[in-house]
């Protein structure tokens, strides 16, 4: 049965975020089907969606699909490169109004946040502190945001994508195994395609048909992580919200809408994200020491290498290169489903609280 802590955590997602910034800084966009991310070239460009309007959506596309089969499915969008710097502006402001609102904040990526509301004393009362945060993220920025109340982290999370976009789900202590039994198994952090054709295979199709299944089964199958995934479809939920004083590092990470082996979109992409964390290093005047590439297969199996430099820099192209360095050794035909670039090691030591946080932890997917 759910742990009954009393706790009532919230989970802010912003919609559509680059997406949302770019219609917000130019109006003539509203309306139309917006994509961010590498250059199309025409079709013929490599990397991938970072992300896009829901008016894009519409055509099919999403974060992590090839920006060249997102320009199959709509050639007439409207592409822009991201302006990372400025999201993480934006980001900060919006960070600050949640601050301003909650207990604990424990910011996950550039567009997302836990909070925990505990504080607010009943559900009732979370739900209006909900309301209240969104009308003030509409009013200073201009966006909006969906938002999922719930007894969990995880719960509190896939709330807040079941109404998207501009929704507010809260979920009782007492309707959480009815609000998660129906849901595709792969609403679960951590349960990408492969491992969701996995689950299927063994009839497993919805959270519900995970939690009735046998233990042992799933962890003959899929490891100790299993056990994990079956806490969370019984709601069980022990994780808190934790705040961090400073970030002691910044990441971007992108999901491939279909894993992919092909060295150059790999590489491409990695160039990418390395442009990007540069953006925030320079919106924080920041130099680091330490590169680090991120690279998950299909399920679980994720790696890491990171190469500490002979001095700190902020230089793009020092960073650019050694991220592309450090991916070599993954370019060896094995299908790949996620990378991440981190920067670390900050001069002096010091941390700043950034708009990029620090990577998710292994048992997470990333967010799209």
């Amino acid at each position: 049965m759910p742990t009954d802590s009393g706790r009532i955590i919230m989970h802010v997602d912003m919609d559509s975020f680059f997406a949302s910034v770019e219609v917000h800084r130019n109006p003539s966009l509203a309306g139309r089907p917006v994509i961010v991310g590498a250059d199309p070239k025409g079709g013929a460009g490599r990397g991938v969606v970072s992300t896009c309007s829901y008016e894009a959506r519409r055509y099919g596309l999403h974060s992590g699909m090839p920006i060249s089969r997102a320009y199959t499915l709509c050639p007439h969008g409207v592409y822009l490169p991201t302006d990372h710097p400025f999201y993480s502006r934006v980001s900060d402001r919006i960070m600050a109004i949640l601050r301003r609102r909650g207990d604990q904040i424990e910011q996950v990526s550039i567009d997302e946040a836990y909070l925990d509301v505990t504080s607010a004393g009943s559900l009732p009362a979370a739900e209006r502190l909900a309301i209240a945060i969104k009308r003030d993220i509409r009013e200073a920025e201009g966006l909006t945001c969906s938002i999922g109340i719930a007894p969990g982290k995880v719960a509190a999370k896939i709330a807040s994508d079941y109404r998207k976009p501009d929704g507010l789900t809260v979920v009782r202590p007492d309707d959480l195994e009815t609000f998660l039994a129906p849901l595709p198994v792969e609403k679960i952090p951590g349960i990408g395609r492969k491992t969701g054709e996995e689950l299927a295979g063994m009839g497993i199709l919805t959270i519900g048909d995970l939690a009735r299944s046998d233990i042992q089964i799933l962890i003959a199958r899929f490891g100790r992580s299993a056990i994990r995934l079956h806490h969370l479809a019984l709601g069980i939920d022990e994780g808190e919200v934790q705040a961090r004083a400073g970030c002691k590092s910044v990441s971007r990470e992108t999901t491939f809408d279909e894993d992919t082996a092909d060295p150059e979109i790999l590489s491409t992409t990695v160039a990418d994200l390395a442009d990007d964390v540069c953006g925030a290093l320079a919106a924080g005047n920041l130099r680091c020491r330490t590169v680090t590439v991120k690279v998950r297969y299909s399920g679980f199996e994720t790696h890491t290498r990171s190469l500490t430099l002979d001095r700190f820099t902020a230089d793009p192209g020092i960073i650019g290169r050694t991220a592309g360095d450090l991916l070599l050794p993954f370019l060896g035909g094995t299908e790949v489903r996620l990378l991440g670039v981190r920067l670390s090691g900050f001069e002096g030591g010091r941390t700043r609280q950034t708009s990029i946080d620090e990577f998710l932890t292994e048992s997470r997917r990333a967010h799209p």
